[in-house]
């Protein structure tokens, strides 16, 4: 849709699906999360039903799957958390308020999270379940790192309609391309250069006082025709670095991890391709996006680039392992029943 339109995209989404009381809402984000945990499920699910001639194609039974997703849920919430804190934010581990829940590391209603602390926090819940039910860990990490591409999707789609984790700022020459982003609360900041020229453009539309700035943003965000006009010009134009994430990290990693699990692969390939794939696709995609805030760049590379080479080489070191385990392979998403007897 964005490709169709006659110029910049102007982002009027709102974040809230539904006020509650205070700094408590159900926002898009949360439900993003539900969403991708309901798609989990349903995979797990799909994958515990019997094959011919009789098999699961993975290592749980139907009725682990709801406790294994606990499990997971758990790991992925705090992994994420902790790993936003840890990863970006360290002052919020002394951060504390008089308001509920009084430390900013439980603040969740604020937002941040980690994609990379909710991967660590993925792969240490399901060692610790495969450990005390007596699991395949490898078998399940598997089937794990084939489903996060739906979660990591979309979770970036989320970033989205929240506008955060914005994209660099697009430097071409002319009219900026209608796939650049332009967000209206840009004007709020107090570093944006072109205040003046949104005052002189909307005071003689709708007037002046102390709340001008805050009601160009409202009016822009719910419609006002004349406003989006005049304000539209002024705002500068941003890669989509989320969208961009969104087909990288959902759409092609999960394409990636599809073909290579047509035919069977030993116990923990395809996590190992996960880690090598969302490492790789992650560091190729932050060159669009604007590094974090008050987060210094390491040897010229963004936070998220730098923990993504580690990842890269972590894969290559599990692929190298796993790899060369003498264990039969075993099928994965699709049937191959015969490729696997074979094998």
């Amino acid at each position: 849709m964005l490709l169709l339109l006659a110029e910049s995209y102007l982002h009027r989404l709102d974040p809230v699906v539904l006020p509650i009381a205070g700094d408590f809402k159900i926002r898009w984000y949360g439900l993003a999360y539900l969403f991708g945990f309901v798609l989990a499920w349903l995979f797990y699910r799909w994958m515990a039903r019997p094959r011919p001639p009789g098999e699961p194609r993975g290592p749980l039974p139907p009725e682990a799957v709801s406790d294994y997703l606990f499990f997971i849920i758990v790991g992925v919430l705090v992994g994420g958390r902790l790993g936003y804190i840890v990863f970006y934010r360290q002052e919020m581990l002394i951060g504390f308020t008089s308001a509920f829940p009084w430390w900013d590391v439980l603040a969740l209603q604020k937002g941040g999270m980690a994609s990379h602390g909710g991967i660590i926090g993925f792969i240490v819940a399901t060692l610790l379940y495969a450990k005390r039910r007596g699991y395949a860990a490898l078998r399940l990490l598997d089937l794990g790192a084939y489903v996060a591409g739906f979660a990591l999707g979309v979770g970036r789609i989320a970033n989205f309609v929240n506008a955060e984790l914005g994209g660099r700022v697009w430097r071409g020459t002319g009219e900026p391309p209608s796939w650049t982003i332009k967000y209206p609360q840009e004007i709020l900041e107090p570093g944006f250069p072109r205040r003046d020229a949104v005052a002189d453009a909307l005071h003689p539309v709708i007037g002046g006082g102390e709340t001008f700035f805050p009601r160009v943003v409202e009016l822009a965000r719910s419609g006002d025709r004349a406003v989006i006009e005049a304000l539209t010009p002024l705002l500068t134009p941003y890669w989509p670095s989320q969208i961009i994430q969104a087909i990288t990290d959902g759409v092609i990693l999960m394409l990636l991890l599809t073909v290579i699990w047509i035919r069977p692969r030993r116990p923990g390939v395809i996590g190992a391709w996960f880690l090598i794939g969302y490492g790789v696709l992650r560091i190729l995609s932050e060159t669009v996006r604007e590094p974090d805030t008050g987060v210094a760049l390491i040897l010229g590379l963004t936070r998220g680039q730098l923990l993504s080479v580690v990842m890269v080489l972590a894969g290559i070191v599990a692929l190298a392992v796993v790899a060369r385990r003498p264990v039969p392979p075993v099928a994965g998403w699709c049937r191959a029943e015969s490729t696997e007897r074979a094998a």
